[in-house]
């Protein structure tokens, strides 16, 4: 329970003191609203004492209402006054805020995008999407309304209440007493119901908020499969479940908050007694006369206006603080794989891929997948490595990319240690074409040239020739300026295939790595991907991972993997005499030994 509880002070501080951190960067805005705010609270608070200026004026000089009218007047033109600098000095402020608020907003949302967007593979691999986008947009509201809460209403009341006690207390001592207790135990109590009563179940339907949201991203996004399952009902019963969830915590935290907003009122009722209480004593006894009645009335008045609101800004406070824990916690979170202090570009020129004495091991994981692994890639060959499920194909084209850290040896291309680099100057080098290509949800002009944004439309088009995309591209109603849908669901496998090659083709990369690019395709559209891909290896240091043996056939070298070792290499006449794994492999797929010339655009079927 004390470690529960330390957690959640730390998570208040932490959402505060990166509020902090964003405002120290504005401090021109900052200040104009502190300012303006500050300056139009004070019309508030000596607004009451001219009111009470006014009723002495008028009670005093009964039946001569000339000798009143020089007091009734001035205090009238006060009142005013204050009145009108209270309008204009808040409005300047709001005007600040508005623009203090959306800088903070707009550099927080950039932020945290460009954080999770470097947050490691299995980071989001265990991510909802969803939830994710739910997180950083909630967080950036919630910091819209804690702008508000803080800056423009708790602000106000503290300087309110501190000033109306300062004034009474000039006159009469107790009445500044009974005000500052007041205030005290009513501010004191807010703060514990909402941090202690309210906030942990407010924190609790965050969580099922954030579930709610990727439970509905993961159904949507996936409804191509939930359409060929038929499974629409089963899909609304899942949602139906966690809706549920999220209700019952909803509504604890919605009854929470009601209890302590009447707790609040009843100790409000309790201030006004004791306030006018003691009013009416002073006059009682002589020391107060009809018009300081009028002004501590009318100044109770202004701070039970402000007490009330307080709970509610109080209370705002704590949701927007709640709102904002998840956010804030992506800046604690580990990027995984960090760039080193003073990292330099790489410089890739003919492609060399050396793993030293490599030794990785997954996080979760009790044993290594690779132990002093030590292989030599040649500039400019192009190699195939096959094996089982989990025997280290995928694992090696990512320590290649580093996306992982090795835990022990080095990965090097042309002499230079890839963790010495920084990452994106490394992946922008690598050209990769997936088993599953991802394309934007933009055209297609635009997915083909992301690996070179700059890209003039006829090297668009000149790259989409050579990875046998350009006529179907044409036969679109708007050609390359079609939208291929999310992640590319307007297009077939094949064609997303010859997108992801021609985006390939315009990178111009001299490293390539090629992961079973022709599986689960047609025979028509293996054709024409395995001749696009026998286009794009050529000059290119060349990786292709293949379960499909038929793909890897016409390499230059084949590489076998088994539980993390490589226990054959050689070519496919070489391996299939061997007899052993990798002939295997064949065998179960139906791949037959002939010897035929190997030909750099030989294409086999199993």
């Amino acid at each position: 329970m004390t470690a529960r509880t330390t957690k959640r002070g730390d998570s208040t501080r932490d959402v505060l003191r990166f509020t902090f951190r964003h405002w120290a960067k504005e401090p021109r805005w900052l200040g104009w609203v502190i300012v303006t705010m500050m300056a139009s609270t004070l019309a508030d608070v000596f607004m009451p004492l001219y009111a009470g200026r006014l009723v002495d004026a008028i009670t005093q000089f009964g039946a001569d209402r000339e000798a009143a009218r020089g007091a009734v007047i001035n205090a009238f033109l006060v009142m005013t006054g204050l009145g009108l600098a209270l309008v204009v000095l808040r409005h300047i402020a709001f005007y600040g805020i508005v623009e203090l608020s959306l800088r903070v907003m707009v550099k927080v949302g950039q932020d945290a995008f460009a954080r999770v967007q470097r947050f490691s593979s299995d980071w989001h691999a265990n991510s909802f999407a969803g939830s994710t986008v739910r997180k950083v947009t909630r967080g950036m509201w919630a910091l819209d309304l804690l702008h508000d809460t803080v800056l423009l209403a708790l602000l106000p009341s503290v300087v309110v209440l501190i000033g109306s006690m300062i004034l009474l207390g000039l006159n009469w001592p107790v009445m500044g007493v009974v005000i500052a207790v007041g205030t005290v135990v009513y501010i004191g109590m807010t703060v514990f119901l909402n941090i202690v009563y309210v906030a942990p179940s407010a924190r609790l339907a965050n969580a099922w908020d954030t579930k709610m949201g990727g439970t509905l991203a993961d159904a949507l996004s996936c409804n191509a499969v939930v359409k060929a399952f038929g499974a629409e009902a089963r899909e609304d019963a899942r949602l139906a479940g966690v809706l549920a969830k999220w209700r019952s915590r909803t509504a604890r935290v919605w009854m929470r908050a009601t209890n302590s907003g009447t707790i609040q009122l009843v100790a409000l009722l309790g201030i006004r007694a004791a306030i006018i209480g003691t009013a009416l004593w002073l006059w009682w006894n002589g020391r107060a006369t009809a018009g300081d009645v009028a002004y501590v009335l009318t100044t109770y008045f202004v701070i039970h206006g402000y007490l009330r609101d307080m709970g509610m800004h109080i209370n705002n406070m704590r949701r927007s603080v709640n709102d904002m824990e998840e956010l804030v916690a992506f800046y604690d979170e580990p990027f995984g794989v960090e760039d080193r202090a003073g990292a330099g570009a790489m410089r890739i020129g003919r492609g060399e891929i050396v793993f030293d004495r490599v030794r990785f091991h997954y996080a979760g994981h009790e044993t290594a997948l690779y132990q002093d692994l030590s292989l030599t890639i040649r500039a400019g060959e192009r190699v195939g490595l096959v094996g089982p499920s989990g025997s280290g194909k995928t694992t090696l084209v990512k320590l290649i990319q580093r996306l992982y850290d090795v835990t022990g040896g080095r990965v090097l291309i042309d002499g230079q240690d890839i963790a010495g680099v920084r990452q994106a100057s490394l992946r922008s080098q690598i050209a990769i074409v997936q088993q599953e290509p991802v394309l934007f949800h933009r055209t297609l002009a635009e997915n083909i040239a992301y690996g070179r944004p700059g890209a003039k439309r006829e090297e668009i088009e000149r790259a989409a020739k050579l990875a046998n995309a350009h006529e179907f591209i044409m036969d679109l109603p708007r050609g390359y300026e079609t939208l291929v849908g999310e992640r590319g669901v307007k297009l077939s496998g094949g064609e997303r295939q010859r997108v992801a090659i021609a985006r390939a083709f315009l990178a111009d990369a001299p490293i390539l790595i090629l992961d079973e690019a022709t599986s689960a395709l047609d025979s028509e559209s293996e054709v024409l991907i395995q001749e696009a891909m026998e286009r794009l290896m050529e000059g290119r240091t060349s990786i292709v991972i293949a379960h499909r043996l038929s793909t890897v056939r016409a390499l230059d070298r084949i590489i076998v993997f088994q539980k993390g070792r490589i226990v054959e290499e050689g070519n496919h006449a070489e391996l299939y005499r061997q007899g052993g794994l990798y002939r295997r492999l064949c065998d179960h797929q139906g791949m037959e030994f002939t010897e035929q010339p190997v030909g750099r655009t030989a294409v086999t079927t199993a």
